[in-house]
Order: structure tokens, then C-alpha cells, then sequence
């Protein structure tokens, strides 16, 4: 498993967003993109994807940008992640999207590929952006 570079600047920005206390504020495109050094274009195709998932709502026009759409105690890792990344699986048969690994029968290792996947989403599905915001890191 390898975090993309989308995934890891979806966190970025949406801790930016955590930190803002007033909710009905929102963050132009450009502030974010500046203060986290990412070009406008690529983080336009990370918001858009955090907007279909319903993570983050945009506004257009004067005063439009971007916000949470839900507290930052509620907004998981894990989740964030499946949105950019897909799936958070170390190995592509655990994945199973082209149907079931003809070797799932006989396989030794796959018992501890689906440990590891399950101790990884466990984890990053318990980590809030709140955690993040606060300097928390669970152990």
C-alpha cells in the first residue's frame, strides 16, 4: 500500500479546513493551494473528488470556496483515503476486484495480507481530522 500524492494532499487541506472554527466560513481555492504549495489544478481534481464524497461542499461566485461539511471529530483517515486511493488493501487479491484469486484456497500468506489489511483500515478508520488538528496520533 502506497499513499498517493492525492491522498496525502486531500489530508492536508482538509486539516486547513478543520482548523477554521467557524463552519460557515469557506476557503477559496487558491488559499489552500498556496498555503499548502500544491498547484490549482491538481487540488481542483482532489476537492472534486472530496465533493462527490460529500467530505467537503463548494460555493461559487463571491465568498465562495470551500468547507467541511461535517465536524472534524467525524471525518476519518480511512474514509479519506478510500476516496482518493481507492482501496487501502497491501495486495491487490484482498481487493478481489477481478473475482476471487484462483490461489484463495491454497494460498499461505493470504491469511496475513487480510490481518494486515484489517489492523491498516482499523487504524486509519479511528483516526479523525480532528486527531490530526490536534497533534493526537493514535497508538
Amino acid at each position: 500500500m502506497l499513499i498517493s500524492t492525492k491522498g496525502r494532499y486531500a489530508l492536508r487541506i482538509l486539516i486547513d479546513l478543520a482548523e477554521i472554527e467557524d463552519r460557515t466560513v469557506y476557503t477559496r481555492l487558491d488559499t489552500l493551494a498556496e498555503a499548502q504549495g500544491i498547484s490549482e489544478k491538481y487540488l481542483e481534481s482532489i476537492v472534486n473528488l472530496l465533493m462527490k464524497a460529500k467530505i467537503i461542499e463548494g460555493l461559487r461566485g463571491r465568498g465562495g470556496g470551500y468547507r467541511l461539511t461535517k465536524d472534524p471529530k467525524d471525518c476519518y483517515v480511512g474514509e479519506i483515503l478510500r476516496v482518493t486511493d481507492g482501496s487501502l488493501a497491501p495486495v491487490s487479491c484482498i481487493d478481489c476486484q477481478n473475482g476471487p484469486c484462483p490461489r484463495t484456497d491454497i494460498c499461505k500468506t493470504l491469511p496475513m495480507w487480510k490481518q494486515l489489511d484489517s489492523l491498516i483500515g482499523n487504524y486509519l478508520d479511528n483516526v479523525s481530522l480532528l486527531d490530526l488538528v490536534q497533534g493526537k496520533v493514535i497508538k
